[in-house]
């Protein structure tokens, strides 16, 4: 014969306090987390020091391309100023070899 429990809410709660955690696996439950926790930490900290460096890198960049930018408007200026310089000097002698044309009435090389 098989003996009842004297209350069956009282064999229930035998059973509940044998499956509950022991202060054992409180413990080791609370290493994990701590585990977890210093885990977190170390990628938030990883996380900061990447935004540093990316940060860092941008910037770099955008000076690199500023000195970039600030010579190729040089040798614009100093392309321009080339040029320019060359045609006022084209036109000075243009004036120059129309005046003797017409000074010794020669054809003009360049019609009008």
């Amino acid at each position: 014969m098989t003996e009842e429990p004297a209350s069956l809410i009282l064999e229930l709660l035998r059973q509940m306090r044998v499956e509950l955690a022991t202060k054992d696996n409180l413990e080791s439950v609370r290493a994990e987390v701590s585990g977890v926790r210093s885990e977190v930490a170390d990628v938030k900290s990883d996380m900061h020091s990447l935004r540093a460096d990316v940060a860092a890198d941008l910037l770099t960049t955008r000076k690199e391309l500023g000195e970039q930018i600030v010579g190729l408007r040089r040798a614009v200026i100093d392309y321009h100023t080339s040029v320019i310089g060359h045609g006022a000097i084209v036109s000075v002698l243009e004036a120059r070899v129309r005046r003797v044309e017409q000074h010794l009435n020669l054809p003009s090389l360049y019609p009008t």
